[in-house]
Order: C-alpha cells, then structure tokens, then sequence
C-alpha cells in the first residue's frame, strides 16, 4: 500500500503559474470586456513578469479604461523602453496623451505608429487622434501657456502622484531636478512651491510664486496658490490678489477651473459658483474635485438644485464622501440674509480685537453653515491666552456639555438662553436685528465678569430688545415687546434698570 501511495505522488506534476499564465487568462477576459477582472489578473501577470512589454502594454490599455490615465501613462512609457519598435506601444502611447489634453505628443506618437504599420488594426483610430489634434492647435500648449514636452509633463505629473501621496521630500527633489534642466517650465515652479508649502516652508513657496509673477507676469496659478497661502496664512495680502483675480476673466476651460475652485477655498462662493457653473453650462465633465467645490459653491451661494446635483455627481466618482455634504447638520438651506451665513461677517467678528465682539462671532458660529470649514483652519479660532468666556463660547458653538451645578456654567447657560430666546424671535440673525445682538454680547461680558446670575431669561431677552428699539426711536410700547417674549412690562422694566447699570452712559 506504501508504495501505491508513492507511486501516486510520483505522477503528480507541480504547477507554478507564471506571468505568461495570468497574461493569457487576462486576454480572455479583455475579450469579454470584464475589466476587472483583467485588471487583477495583469496585475498578478506583471509581478511575475515585470519586464515583459506585451504584458505592460495591456495593463496600461486596462488603466486607461479605469480612468487611470496617468499610471497608464507609466506602464505604457516603460513598456515602451523595453520595446521601442512594438507599433500597439506607439499607439497607446498616443491614445493616453490624447485623454491627458498633450495632443502634440498624441500626433507624434500617432504618426510613428502608423509610419511602423500603415495597415494596423488601429490605423483608423490613429487617423482621428493626428486629425483632432491639428484641429486643436490651441490645446497644443498647457493650462499655463507652455508647449507641451512629453517628458517634462510626465516628471511633472509623477511629482503630483507622489505630493498625493505624502512623499513631499521625494516631489520636492524630482521638481527642483525638472526646473534646473528647464528654467521656464512655470507649472513645475507652481508645484514645487505647493510642495514647500506643505512642509511648512512656506517662505520657500511665496519667494518661488513671486519668482513665477515677475517673470512670467500675470502666472494665473502662481496668483491663485498666493491667495490660497495668505489665506492659510490669514495674511492681509490676501485682499489685494483676490481684487486682481476678480478682474480676470479666462477663456480656457483650465484657467476657470483653478480661478474657480480658488475662490471656492477661501470663502469666495458667489465669485466661485460664476466661474464653476460657466464650465458646467459648456458641459465641461469634471472631476470629483470640481463636484466638490460646485456643490460647496453653488450651497453657499444659494443654489440649492445645483449644490444637491454636483454632490449627486460627486457620489457616483466618490461613495466615501456621502455624509460630508456642505449643508452637513442643515438639511434647509440657510437663508441669504443671515449674518451667520455670512462667511466674511463672521470671519470679522472672529478675528476683532474686542471680547464682545469674538464671543458674538463664537455665537453665531455654532449656527453657521462655515462653522466645519472654520473650525478645520489652522490659524482660526487661535488665542493665546482665551478667556474664560471665549473657552465657553467656543464649547457651546461645538455643542459641549456644561455643569448647572458649577456656578459660572450656570451663569453661562443662563446667557446663553437669553440670546437663544433672541435668536427665536427670526430665526437667525440679519441687519435688523444685529444691533441687539452686538449690545446683547457686550452687556453679557461685562455682566459675566461681575459674576452677574442672569436669572431670568425671557425678561432679560426683552429688556435688551426695548434698549435696542427704544434707542432706535422705532414704534413700539414696553408691554408691547414684554409680550413678545412672555413677560409683563414691569418685570422688563427691573431687568431694563440692571442691565444699564453694565452700561453707564445709556440713557433710557
């Protein structure tokens, strides 16, 4: 029996697959069109056989379906080396130049192909690539006026996937490599210096945008990544480029874009929603990114219908971003009057040097459709030394818990529910009723820091609204506006007198 056994074992053939094995298996299924499925087994195929051009070439035919335009770029330069005279290279070479916009080097490599098969199963297709791109003479040169140079463009795009990635020091050097061989190449200059800027070398970054600026005048993405540094930066320099970038008006589908999606990120939504709609009316087919910003512009700026249907459109290229909608915690979209939607109002209060002031602006940030964005800056809603108040401001925007049986919290609260009942009488807060408010927040400082109790609320709430309306000689009576919050008039009247005393020149 033991030697039956081995008998066996001895007819059994060890089977290794090799790349050439998952090669053909991935053929198959290219031929029944599951790209998928091709992809993984092309994978599998290049591991084992990472020299084999044929099996580079479809990987990249695989990752140009992906959308993958700029790894399929990689394979097919690589497979390429490896094969200079395989016509299929040249012509997919052509085809994912011509899907990344690069139509001078589309025709090239279109031309040698058909001068190495005249008669190819793409010959036709290769016709169209030469005929679109000559028609395209425009396009010939890049978002930044620069002649396309195939291998420039590629070391370019090879330091973006690597800044994607994190590996700053590595784009860095490969950047520094490209602009010393071709000192005029402005969008390496433009990365090189974002690439500075996210490794905090953020003077390195200006003086290179500077450099671009005076000698390439007028660099739109030198000027969009400087305003996108001073805003990071909260620099006052912020104001003035984004007075020059208002006046230009770009024709090229890329210089709207970048204009747009600029504004976008520093606040700027109805100048960002111009520019972004204008490319969507031309049925320019955007990119996550551009969803992105449409969406956030289009919210802001209150459009309702566009914002829900670029988020949509930013759903089906993205899954992980449901959830993270710009309307977040309001499902209604904010009214356009409201001082608390108003990103740069808000901004100004944040950053004033008066305490009334900042703790106003902490209030109406937890009622702001910016408060995310606000709170995810670097430099905002920085102090040095807080108050205690503005400690409590901020955790009450943030929804933190406060302890009754602490005497200042309570106090706190207590405030706190007196310009909620405030807020109530609109819903939000406008121009109208702004100066309650602002008096509302300078008599809360004040009161707070003689360890006033703030007992009672909704007399409170009218006594600050009959300051406010009497001093503003509108028509209305003491019972009138006691009413209006649930109180007599006498009760208001004793609130009225404690709350001037916080104020000594007001005059009743």
């Amino acid at each position: 029996m033991e030697k039956n056994k081995r008998k066996n074992f001895d007819n059994v053939v060890s089977f290794i697959p090799t790349g050439e094995f998952y090669y053909q298996k991935a053929l198959k299924e290219l031929q029944r069109e599951h790209y998928d499925k091709a992809y993984k087994y092309l994978q599998r195929a290049k591991e084992l056989t990472p020299d084999d051009p044929l099996i580079l070439m479809h990987y990249g035919v695989v990752l140009m379906e992906r959308q993958e335009f700029e790894l399929a770029m990689d394979e097919l330069r690589t497979a390429h080396k490896l094969d200079p005279e395989e016509p299929n290279i040249l012509f997919f070479l052509a085809e994912v130049h011509a899907h990344l916009g690069l139509f001078f080097d589309a025709r090239k490599y279109a031309k040698a192909y058909l001068e190495k098969d005249t008669r190819g199963s793409y010959a036709a297709e290769a016709m169209e690539i030469i005929d679109f791109a000559e028609q395209e003479d425009w396009q010939l040169f890049d978002d930044e006026g620069e002649a396309h140079n195939s291998e420039y463009y590629y070391l370019q795009e090879k330091a973006r996937r690597l800044m994607e990635q994190g590996k700053f020091p590595e784009a860095i050097q490969l950047l520094e490599e490209v602009i010393e061989e071709k000192s005029d190449f402005w969008g390496a200059y433009n990365n090189l210096a974002l690439a500075y800027f996210y490794v905090g070398e953020t003077e390195m970054a200006k003086s290179l945008l500077h450099e671009v600026l005076r000698r390439n005048t007028g660099n739109l993405h030198a000027l969009c990544n400087l305003a996108v540094f001073h805003y990071y930066e909260k620099n006052d320099e912020l104001d003035d480029i984004l007075g020059l970038l208002k006046k230009i008006q770009p024709y090229v589908f890329e210089h709207r874009y970048k204009l747009g999606a600029t504004f976008a990120l520093v606040g700027k939504y109805k100048e960002a929603y111009r520019w972004l709609k204008s490319l969507q009316k031309r049925g320019f087919d955007g990119d996550p990114a551009f969803y992105f910003w449409l969406s956030h512009a289009a919210y802001h700026s209150g459009h309702e219908e566009t914002a829900k249907y670029a988020w949509e459109q930013l759903k089906r290229m993205d899954p992980a971003k449901e959830g993270y909608e710009p309307w977040g915690e309001q499902p209604v979209m904010p009214h356009v009057d409201a001082l608390e939607h108003d990103r740069d109002f808000l901004i100004h209060k944040l950053d004033h040097s008066h305490l009334s002031e900042r703790i106003y602006g902490l209030y109406l940030l937890g009622k702001s459709s910016h408060k995310q964005e606000i709170i995810s800056h670097p430099n905002w809603l920085k102090s040095e030394q807080p108050s205690v108040l503005e400690t409590y401001m901020l955790g009450y925007a943030l929804g933190h818990p406060f302890r009754e049986s602490v005497k200042e919290e309570k106090a706190f609260l207590r405030a706190m529910e007196t310009a909620e009942r405030l807020y109530y009488q609109k819903g939000m807060v406008d121009r109208e009723n702004d100066a309650i408010f602002q008096l509302w927040f300078v008599l809360s400082e004040q009161a707070f820091d003689a360890q006033y109790a703030f007992r009672n609320p909704a007399a409170l709430a009218a006594a600050v609204s009959y300051m406010v309306e009497s001093t503003e000689k509108r028509e209305t009576t003491k019972k009138a506006v006691a009413a209006k919050f649930g109180t007599s008039a006498a009760t208001m009247a004793k609130y009225v007198d404690e709350l001037s005393g916080f104020l000594p020149n007001f005059k009743d």
